[in-house]
């Protein structure tokens, strides 16, 4: 399939109600307001398609960006290519999500994710982060640079309320990855957590809860679930 049938399938899904909860994320036009679980038909048809995936993203439709993180083959996604999703990801969906998966279940997350955090760009340092909590949620321990991560956890202790809204929200996730997937660093996300307190972030005209670290860590630590990897973190 090309670009251009996909959009000739998926436009006439577009609900206007769909895209107002869109608009209250953030997201602005252009964009079709055509909800995930169609685009999931469409993934599970096509699976993965490297150049498809790019054509999708380079359409600059919101809907077609998001389905081309669902079907893009990570592991022949360049640098190139995941810094040029990354400048070009404008809404907290595919800077905190679409870009983050791809670049972490691919070969240059980690890479990317210790570039982009230091830059001055809220979408790219927001991109940064999130990578940073898919790895750890991806990885096994063995696979993770664990005295990196300890130092990391310093630097949001340190930092974090001096960051832009979307930047301090994903570092706080990023406690909550590291204290709820690596056992050996879940004292310290814990610590740092309960240092930081409870975030102030600006979740706009929507009804989303900022999520309050140790609460999220607490319950990862009762279900049990401290180390057990996810498969992807694709959704």
């Amino acid at each position: 399939m090309t670009a251009a049938e996909i959009l000739a399938e998926i436009e006439p899904l577009g609900l206007e109600s769909y895209r107002k909860v869109l608009r209250n994320h953030g997201i602005q036009d252009p964009m079709y307001g055509v909800k995930i679980e169609y685009l999931k038909v469409i993934q599970k048809r096509v699976k993965k398609d490297y150049q498809l995936a790019k054509d999708l993203f380079d359409t600059g439709i919101f809907d077609a960006q998001y389905l081309a993180g669902l079907i893009a083959d990570d592991a022949k996604m360049t640098k190139d290519d995941l810094n040029h999703w990354a400048a070009k990801a404008d809404n907290k969906s595919l800077s905190e999500s679409t870009v983050p998966w791809v670049a972490a279940e691919g070969k240059f997350g980690w890479d990317l994710a210790l570039e982009w955090i230091d830059s001055s760009r809220e979408n790219i340092a927001s991109s940064g982060w999130s990578t940073l909590s898919c790895l750890v949620s991806l990885k096994e321990n063995s696979e993770l640079d664990l005295d990196r991560l300890r130092a990391l956890l310093k630097r949001v202790q340190e930092t974090i309320l001096q960051q832009p809204n979307r930047v301090r929200s994903v570092m706080n996730g990023f406690i909550i990855a590291v204290g709820s997937y690596v056992a050996p660093l879940a004292d310290v996300a814990m610590e740092t957590a309960v240092k930081i307190g409870k975030m102030q972030i600006d979740v706009g005209a929507t009804d989303c809860k900022v999520p309050y670290a140790p609460d999220y860590i607490n319950k990862a630590r009762a279900r049990g679930s401290l180390d057990k990897k996810k498969k992807t973190v694709k959704c």
